[in-house]
């Protein structure tokens, strides 16, 4: 790894104001000064310092976001924001992608990582990963619907879904329900509302796997995730 690339993803600024860095002679590598920003290293094996302190590098990173509307899910698009629009330079720079994706109007836990491995098994659908959805629903939802759920509902291209659990937090006119599914078909949840004559107004992720989204990130905003909660998610079965 170029060394400038190493000192602007642990945060000491971005590529140029690295290279300002490096000509002061303040970073050494294995107890050489280095101020050539294209010098290779190898961070899990030599010894990188700033003004004689350590350089910790991490390889990878994991951000849970609450992802607001009208953003989407893509690392880029030349007519929408996007969701690592919202991140900042020092996160921004570990090129991280979102984990499957939120439609362009639904909001919620959406986890930004580097780490393909993981993406993968979260995304697979041999690992039945729950996600649980939030949603408001335009016609009453009924028991008759929480038992069409579980068996699989057909959607409008013929696909039957797999089952889904199906909770309802308030009936009427305007119903508030909770869904999880483990798949994550094209508009899923709003097309399995609309194979029963419903309609989704609003739809918001708040977990995935036994992992919630914080209740303290508002829309836009989000944090590094702990050590613990990645290992939660490794573990989603």
């Amino acid at each position: 790894m170029r060394i400038d690339k190493l000192l602007a993803n642990v945060g000491f600024g971005t590529r140029k104001e690295v290279k300002k860095l490096l000509k002061t002679g303040v970073v050494h590598v294995d107890g050489e000064p280095v101020k050539d920003g294209k010098y290779h290293v190898k961070p899990d094996e030599q010894s990188v310092t700033v003004h004689g302190e350590p350089v910790e590098y991490k390889p990878y990173i994991y951000l849970m976001l609450n992802k607001p509307k009208g953003v989407i899910s893509a690392t880029e698009d030349n007519q929408h924001e996007t969701v690592i629009d919202l991140l900042a330079f020092e996160h921004a720079v570990y090129e991280p992608f979102p984990v499957g994706r939120l439609d362009k109007d639904t909001e919620g836990f959406l986890i930004l990582t580097n780490d393909g491995k993981l993406s993968h098994e979260l995304m697979s659908p041999k690992k039945h990963v729950d996600k649980t959805y939030a949603a408001t629903v335009r016609g009453e939802v009924t028991e008759e619907d929480v038992q069409k759920f579980k068996e699989g509902v057909e959607l409008d291209d013929g696909y039957v879904t797999k089952p889904g659990h199906l909770v309802i937090r308030e009936a009427g006119p305007i119903s508030e329900i909770e869904l999880t599914i483990t798949e994550g078909k094209f508009h899923q949840v709003k097309r399995m509302f609309q194979a029963v004559g419903k309609k989704v107004l609003e739809l918001k992720r708040i977990s995935i796997g036994p992992l919630d989204l914080d209740s303290n990130l508002r829309l836009g905003e989000y944090r590094e995730m702990t050590e613990e909660e990645i290992e939660i998610l490794r573990n989603s079965k």
